[in-house]
């Protein structure tokens, strides 16, 4: 039997992806920081950032998102770390499991 992702989850992928192509992923986290131009020159770190969004990303009963967006906002405190070397104010370290390639 196929299972395929429930309309809510798809639509919190597409977003994401619309979200980082646009540079507007965790805004205002981001605001003042060209991670897009970081992300071109290594797209491994891209693939990390959608394994933080899909690793954190939960999923009720019907398989749709319950926090889409505290999802983006842990892939973007990884893209702020990664482009300037250090967390956001008040955000906690990245851990392990989040930003594991399945």
């Amino acid at each position: 039997m196929s299972v395929h992702l429930s309309p809510g989850a798809s639509g919190a992928i597409r977003r994401f992806a619309g979200w980082l192509a646009r540079g507007s992923a965790g805004h205002p986290m981001l605001k003042e920081i060209d991670y897009w131009e970081e992300l071109r020159e290594s797209p491994s770190q891209m693939e990390i950032c959608f394994a933080i969004f899909a690793n954190v990303l939960e999923l009720d009963e019907r398989g749709d998102p319950v926090n889409e967006k505290q999802a983006e906002r842990r892939a973007a405190a990884w893209l702020y770390r990664y482009c300037t070397g250090e967390l956001p104010p008040g955000e906690p370290d990245i851990e392990p499991w989040e930003q594991r390639l399945h």
